[in-house]
């Protein structure tokens, strides 16, 4: 599935004419090998199977670590990591590929028993080691997801038992940090405790995992039932699942919720995974989540209230996923905001519709609802490029504030701790 590695590598038999023990002393382990004509399996060694390859007209193909994989020439010339065509201190490419002949092929090929060694008609030598082509070919990272990640319901998240970070520990230490940013990245929510009730000290601790994104609503923002925003939020009224902003052409990345006064009842918080609502209709109708994955529509934030006069369209998919892999990334959901659908055909939109309803039953099952009363002190922090919210309607007086959250200085800051990300 898309949201877990891929299991079952390629295995392909090796096709050597003949028994190995007759070949050519020319096969044996770091010997230069000039290219024949003719396509056929070369091994690292007479004794070892775990590296064949051989090369086409315009690639070279490999098998190592069970893993199958081809290389076209001229991707083989631009990612030479040698320091004439690669600047390792900043880890950044110094070659200019517009510079590589398209038609280029290798003089000369050589494999031991972890590194690649390829010359060019000039001469240059360029070397890869073998892990670090199966991890970064194209065929590896078919196989490879780029964020672990737990799905989860209700039930399944309450078992986990995923604790809450003290403030004290995630602001002044890494490993509290780390903890933190764990569980977020894990489960795409993450609480942070006895945090004081202002929006200043909400700051602070946002601005310990990244930048604080300004939008249309400002930096930091109080949240209230006044109706000051042209937006059902602003109001007592229960609002269903959604991800928010995504009449932006990049949804904001992460949501931070902290409450800091409720005076009356009700107001609980609803949290759905949406991506493992997603993986449920993978599994049941793929062609429903493809038809997902590839119609684009609009959605429109439109706003005439007082001095706010905004008219914002984002344009995607319901669910965006990488090609290569078909791991889902965003799923941009949301009924209220959605706009007029005008990008998809007639022929598609009944389809669509299905597809949609068969989503949104899996989003509103009881089983897949979380419900967290927040409470000051609570700090809440959601990725809104998987995690649906909502609201259950409330009295009183009920003060909240927030922010959003650049999504790549998160994941910096996770990376920087070690994390995958």
């Amino acid at each position: 599935m898309w949201c877990r590695r891929l299991a079952g590598l390629f295995k392909v038999p090796c096709r050597l004419s003949g028994s190995t023990r007759h070949r050519s002393p020319w096969l044996l382990r770091g010997r230069r090998t000039v290219l024949a004509p003719a396509a056929r399996w070369h091994h690292t060694a007479p004794e070892s199977l775990k590296c064949a390859w051989q090369l086409h007209g315009d690639h070279l193909e490999l098998r190592y670590a069970n893993t199958l994989m081809r290389f076209d020439f001229v991707w083989l010339r631009d990612h030479c990591r040698s320091a004439s065509c690669y600047n390792a201190k900043t880890n950044q490419r110094s070659l200019d590929t517009a510079s590589v002949d398209l038609g280029i092929k290798p003089k000369a090929v050589r494999v031991d028993e972890t590194t690649l060694f390829l010359t060019w008609p000039d001469g240059h030598v360029t070397r890869y080691g073998l892990e670090w082509l199966v991890k970064n070919s194209y065929e590896g990272q078919k196989q490879q997801v780029m964020h672990p990640r737990i799905l989860w319901n209700a039930e399944i998240y309450r078992q986990a038992q995923v604790p809450s970070v003290d403030c004290r520990s995630f602001l002044e230490t890494d490993e509290g940090l780390k903890e933190f940013l764990q569980n977020f990245l894990l489960y795409g929510i993450a609480f942070v405790e006895n945090v004081t009730p202002t929006k200043e000290d909400t700051e602070i601790l946002a601005e310990r995992i990244s930048l604080i994104r300004e939008t249309i609503y400002g930096r930091m923002w109080y949240f209230t039932s006044d109706f000051s925003r042209g937006d059902t939020a602003y109001t007592k009224l229960a609002l269903d699942r959604h991800t928010d902003t995504t009449y932006f052409q990049e949804p904001c990345g992460i949501q931070v919720f902290h409450c800091l006064k409720h005076e009356g009842t009700g107001g609980r918080t609803l949290l759905v995974d949406g991506f493992y609502a997603a993986e449920q209709v993978l599994r049941q109708a793929p062609d429903q989540f493809e038809l997902l994955s590839k119609v684009p529509l609009k959605h429109e934030y439109v706003e005439n209230v007082g001095d706010c006069h905004n008219h914002m369209i984002g344009v995607g998919p319901v669910l965006n996923v990488y090609p290569w892999n078909n791991e889902l990334y965003l799923i941009r959901y949301n009924n209220y905001d959605r706009a007029v659908i005008n990008t998809v055909p007639y022929d598609v939109v009944h389809r669509w519709y299905a597809a949609h309803r068969t989503l949104t039953t899996e989003l509103r099952r009881p089983e897949n609802e979380l419900w967290v009363k927040l409470k000051p002190g609570k700090a809440l922090f959601i990725d809104n490029w998987r995690v649906l919210h909502g609201r259950e309607a409330f009295t009183g007086y009920r003060q909240l504030c927030g922010c959003y959250l650049t999504r790549d200085d998160v994941l910096n800051t996770a990376r920087l701790l070690g994390l995958q990300a």
